[in-house]
């Protein structure tokens, strides 16, 4: 039946409203009702490619080209947010199980899918109903045509059918939406750059004010110019997909240790340069009035980031690391490092233990000198006897009778000293590098890795636990060239904290 814009305004309310409810008992309950979503909308638009192609007609293609280049780049842009779903995976990454398979997975088959569903559902509704049939009098263009050709191909049952395929279609995208754009006032809120009100998490474990504020925003927007919605929401989108790649770059060629990304684009940096070139001709083609609404938004994140976020919180831009590489070194601090790192421990489930709690507050020497190993127990001793209460010598003596009963190096360019010393529930570990090497014999005149561990008898499977830590850390692809690589004391104790080994 014939509705105003209005009443299809107020049934989109309602249907955010409906999938807030949804989304506010739980990512679960969200996330199946997506799969059925998508699984039956998918079967509808195969049925609908299959039934219409023996109906083509060639004579449909002839022309196929009438507008200019500006025309074409125009057209993708608005109907580029058809591709934001793309991103959304990554806005719920937290709940995500096995996200380093499943994150990389899911895009690229949404995309391959998506895409070849998209060339054949456009390929067969051209095919069947011509140039002519997609303008029907008195209007412009149809509002309805995939609808109109199914109406050719199965009449009005046809129509009836993908009717439903387009509100399943508005449906998934509607729920989430709210399920992804929700997750980023909380992850913001998070970061300190909104107010802790957004951390609200419910009972069923979702952020509940967070879900509440999207929602309310969803309806702002709903009445918006519907061409000046999809303008806008298309540069935007746009815009993102830029900064990502830009993004990719930067923190590709920033040097950044912790950086340590399960996937890598192929055919880096060409792929992302092109894209971003292409953007910008999208964006140029959306017009003004998209662009000024885009720029109001950027603009008022701007302002919002430099009056709240900017003094409320502590970050660090990848982009400094890249500065640094060319420019100064004092510019950076480790705050960035800090946050990949965790980044990392939460993505790889690594569980923290006693070897790590260890590491986190252990000595770490970095020599720029070469010495020999009398130096390096001197060294090491000061700072174990600060630790473990007890004299500097009495270490020393002990470092030197184990290396004397049997040689601590077990390659050219690793040691282990390791010994047992007095009282009870004592242990710690000191971390040294010397990238000009420590002369330990005729057979081991340049070490450049060395862990000591020091402890009680009582702390003897600890002990031994901690050396089965190290050499499988030790063992890890690389390990060497991180270690003398690493810029700072806290990058070396970043490597043994983020190793590959069994927890403990």
């Amino acid at each position: 039946p014939d509705i105003t814009i209005w009443q299809i305004k107020l049934i989109a309310i309602f249907f955010c409203v409906i999938f807030a409810v949804i989304n506010l008992r739980g990512a679960k309950h969200a996330g199946r009702l997506q799969v059925y979503l998508v699984l039956f909308l998918i079967l509808i638009l195969l049925f609908f490619i299959v039934r219409g192609i023996p109906e083509i007609r060639n004579t449909h293609f002839l022309d196929f080209m009438k507008g200019d280049l500006k025309t074409l780049f125009m057209t993708a842009g608005l109907i580029f947010i058809s591709y934001g779903g793309l991103t959304k995976i990554a806005s719920v990454a937290e709940e995500i199980k096995n996200p380093v398979k499943n994150i990389p997975a899911g895009m690229i088959m949404a995309f391959t899918l998506v895409t070849i569903i998209y060339f054949f559902v456009v390929f067969v509704t051209v095919g069947v109903l011509g140039d002519g049939l997609l303008k029907p009098a008195p209007r412009n263009f149809s509002l309805t045509p995939i609808s109109d050709a199914a109406n050719v191909l199965m009449g009005a049952p046809g129509k009836i059918i993908l009717a439903i395929a387009a509100l399943l279609a508005f449906i998934s995208t509607a729920n989430a939406g709210i399920m992804a754009a929700s997750r980023n006032p909380l992850a913001m809120s998070k970061d300190r750059l909104l107010p802790s009100f957004f951390l609200k998490i419910n009972k069923h474990h979702t952020p509940q004010n967070s879900i509440i504020f999207t929602t309310l925003f969803m309806i702002a927007v709903i009445f918006l110019p519907l061409e000046t919605l999809v303008k806008t929401a298309s540069t935007m989108k746009i815009l993102l997909f830029a900064f990502v790649n830009i993004s990719v770059i930067i923190m590709r060629e920033s040097g950044i240790q912790n950086y340590r990304p399960k996937f890598k684009s192929p055919f880096y940096p060409y792929i992302q340069i092109f894209a971003i070139i292409a953007y910008g001709f999208l964006i140029v083609e959306m017009g003004k009035i998209p662009l000024i609404i885009t720029v109001v938004f950027m603009g008022g994140s701007l302002v919002w980031y430099w009056f709240y976020g900017r003094i409320r919180t502590n970050k660090e831009s990848a982009l400094l690391y890249l500065v640094q590489k060319i420019k100064n070194p004092e510019l950076r601090t480790d705050s960035l490092e800090t946050e990949l790192k965790e980044i990392i421990r939460e993505r790889d489930n690594i569980q923290k233990d006693r070897f790590d709690a260890i590491i986190e507050n252990c000595k770490i020497i970095d020599i720029d000198k070469s010495i020999s190993k009398e130096e390096l127990f001197e060294i090491v001793a000061e700072k174990l006897a600060k630790s473990l209460g007890i004299k500097a010598e009495k270490i020393i003596d002990k470092l030197v009778k184990r290396e004397k009963e049997s040689t601590t190096v077990l390659t050219e360019n690793l040691a282990i000293p390791h010994i047992i010393i007095e009282g009870e529930k004592k242990f710690d570990i000191v971390l040294v590098r010397c990238k000009k090497g420590i002369y330990f014999s005729e057979k081991s005149k340049k070490v450049q890795i060395v862990f000591v561990i020091a402890g009680t008898k009582d702390e003897r499977t600890f002990h031994l636990r901690s050396l089965a830590a190290i050499a499988q850390i030790v063992q890890n692809l690389n390990f060497e060239k991180k270690w003398l690589s690493a810029k700072n004391e806290e990058a070396l104790r970043d490597i043994i904290l983020l190793g590959e080994r069994k927890r403990l």
